[in-house]
């Protein structure tokens, strides 16, 4: 497997910060405070005492956090954040590779079934409290608790007695996760699995600080209360504004942390974030697809590839969605590279497939090229498709066609891009609903809506990680849809340890995916974005969130 779990990914980029919060200090440059001479009033011509500006790093998360709990806080808006105030057993290093981290010892036993972790005897939580391996256990069992309602639950189905236990069918007792004392800790999986390494580097594998959750379980919901082992610390938290992290002096490896602060706004719309970030108010902002063209040559932008898609969900439980060839129609009248070259213009790559490039098989190629494009723009195919479902279903008039997207101008240039192509190929006037954020999440994983945007990055470097996602009753299908074949395809994947053999498994899946269209892709996401000269070190992952563990601004 570790031939192939190769990537040139490289992960999301937060935005940047508002003028009115990145800057307490009136008249000062953002980014720094000088603090007044030692020396004020002493005889001229003495040297003054100079006190370095503190470094500051402006960024914008785009919105608020869903959560701050490592559990619940399983997407975009809030990895970021995690990954650079709390710690894992392992972290992703320079390379994106998976080494050490909380824990300063791994032992893996020969059968490639138990992990014993041994965490550092410096490991401390940012109120001096030594981390333990209790509080993994704590933290993991939290997790997968049914209660909990974590969609990364099921991340962990790798371990012995997690699946059953987050089902409902086991106990908690049967998780094969135990603290053997203050600073052991031994996981037991259900089958070998090279990637495990890399997976629990995902936030959701953090710990938590079991004295201070069992005391106060809302925790995570003020910086007042937040308790994090990261290289910073939750300084501040005003709600739907902007949040601020101060280096963590409790922190292992805090002597290689250069930033003093990193101050995050929320600003998700990419003209404003841009309009600040010319007003040197932001250290990093996105590129606004209006002006791509105008900034492809400036020395502060940033392309990176990214592992993850935009697309599009059905709910195959709601007409005309009930129909695979009514889904096929739909899915065929969009052109995907109309969308990158003019509506997205950040050179992003069509997606023809749900699975991602930058995924190397066994045999060294690419897996996107070996599978080839399995959905494009075909208009003929798409008038014969809904055509033939609609009489499959005999409807003589096609029930009204909703797309949802939540609020951001960028997803509703895609809508709009959407209902304009499904008119003109397919003759359907769609309607476009927009949704707040968070109310679109939520109404989403409620299977309310007919046909919804949607967005997908990597947890961990394999193609199963995406495909995963649709299999029946996974919390990340929200489609409704279910396929016995599909499910014993990812269930084969999961435990075929011949790499030839399980990478045909993962072709088939996909092709299977985009057979059955209970989704539809649109194209696979890169990171294009500026960066103020004098920032350095930002650790772009390729599972989606930074690190700012090592970065720094001169």
């Amino acid at each position: 497997m570790k031939k192939w779990l190769t990537f040139l990914m490289v992960a999301m980029l937060a935005l940047v910060l508002a003028a009115c919060t990145a800057n307490k200090n009136a008249g000062k440059e953002p980014g720094t405070t000088k603090e007044p001479s030692t020396n004020e009033g002493k005889s001229e011509g003495k040297s003054e005492e100079v006190v370095a500006a503190e470094k500051v790093l402006l960024l914008n998360n785009g919105d608020e956090p869903t959560s701050f709990d490592p559990s619940i806080g399983f997407n975009a808006v809030s990895w970021s954040a995690l990954n650079n105030i709390m710690e894992g057993l392992t972290r992703l290093d320079k390379d994106h590779r998976a080494v050490e981290a909380t824990a300063e010892k791994i032992d893996i036993s020969d059968d490639g079934l138990t992990y014993t972790f041994t965490i550092r005897s410096n490991a401390k939580w940012s109120n001096g409290d030594p981390v333990t391996a209790g509080d993994f256990v704590f933290a993991w069992k939290h997790m997968l608790n049914p209660e909990t309602a974590s969609p990364a639950a099921f991340l962990a189905y790798f371990i012995e007695g997690a699946e059953a236990y987050n089902n409902g069918d086991g106990s908690v007792d049967d998780i094969a996760i135990e603290a053997k004392d203050e600073k052991t800790f031994i996981v037991k999986l259900t089958s070998p699995n090279e990637a495990f390494l890399n997976i629990i580097t995902n936030p959701s594998f953090f710990p938590i600080n079991e004295k201070v959750a069992t005391a106060n379980p809302k925790w995570h919901t003020e910086a007042s209360t937040f308790v994090g082992n990261g290289p910073f610390k939750l300084m501040s938290w005003n709600h739907d504004v902007s949040f601020e992290f101060g280096k963590n002096e409790h922190y292992w490896d805090a002597d290689v942390v250069k930033l003093d602060k990193v101050h995050w706004a929320m600003v998700n719309d990419t003209t404003t974030a841009y309009q600040m970030y010319q007003a040197n108010e932001l250290d990093v902002t996105g590129v606004p697809s209006e002006i791509a063209d105008q900034l492809k040559d400036s020395d502060e932008l940033r392309v990176d590839d990214q592992a993850g898609l935009y697309f599009y969900r059905f709910n195959t439980s709601m007409e005309p969605f009930t129909n695979k060839k009514i889904r096929q129609a739909f899915a065929f009248s969009v052109d995907q590279e109309e969308i990158v070259n003019f509506v997205t213009k950040n050179g992003e790559k069509p997606a023809h497939g749900f699975v991602t490039f930058g995924f190397i098989g066994p045999d060294g190629k690419e897996f996107r090229d070996t599978v080839g494009d399995l959905v494009s723009f075909n208009p003929d195919k798409a008038k014969q498709l809904l055509e033939e479902g609609m009489k499959e279903e005999g409807y003589t008039e096609l029930p009204k066609v909703t797309i949802t997207y939540s609020t951001s101008e960028s997803h509703q240039k895609i809508a709009i891009a959407l209902q304009s192509k499904f008119k003109e190929i397919l003759g359907v006037d769609a309607e476009l609903q927009n949704v707040e954020g968070g109310v679109f999440l939520s109404e989403q994983k409620e299977f309310k809506y007919q046909m919804s945007r949607s967005s997908f990055l990597h947890d961990y470097a394999d193609p199963v990680n995406a495909l995963e996602s649709f299999i029946t009753g996974s919390s990340m299908n929200r489609t409704t849809w279910s396929n016995a074949e599909y499910d014993k395809l990812i269930s084969d994947i999961k435990n075929e340890t011949d790499e030839n053999k399980r990478w045909e498994l993962l072709k088939q899946a996909d092709k299977l995916l985009m057979e059955e269209m209970p989704v539809f892709p649109l194209y696979f996401y890169n990171s294009t974005s500026l960066e103020k000269p004098g920032v350095s070190g930002i650790l772009r992952h390729p599972v989606g969130y930074l690190d700012l563990k090592y970065a720094d601004k001169n």
